[in-house]
């Protein structure tokens, strides 16, 4: 899946399947507003959300 935010950055997310479950593997262009550990951090956060999120419903 790939989209482009409101401020014209560009994200991809893809999924990948492996014998212990999906990969799920975030790419995105940077904002300057905050550092790239925070983004990925915010990123990662998002993920550790939705997987809860998946994990509920199985």
């Amino acid at each position: 899946m790939e989209y482009r935010m409101n401020d014209g950055r560009e994200a991809k997310i893809e999924f990948a399947e492996h014998s212990d479950g999906i990969l799920v593997t975030v790419s995105f262009d940077a904002e300057t507003e905050n550092t790239p550990e925070l983004q990925r951090q915010g990123w990662q956060a998002i993920l550790d959300n939705f997987g809860r999120y998946v994990e509920a419903k199985s």
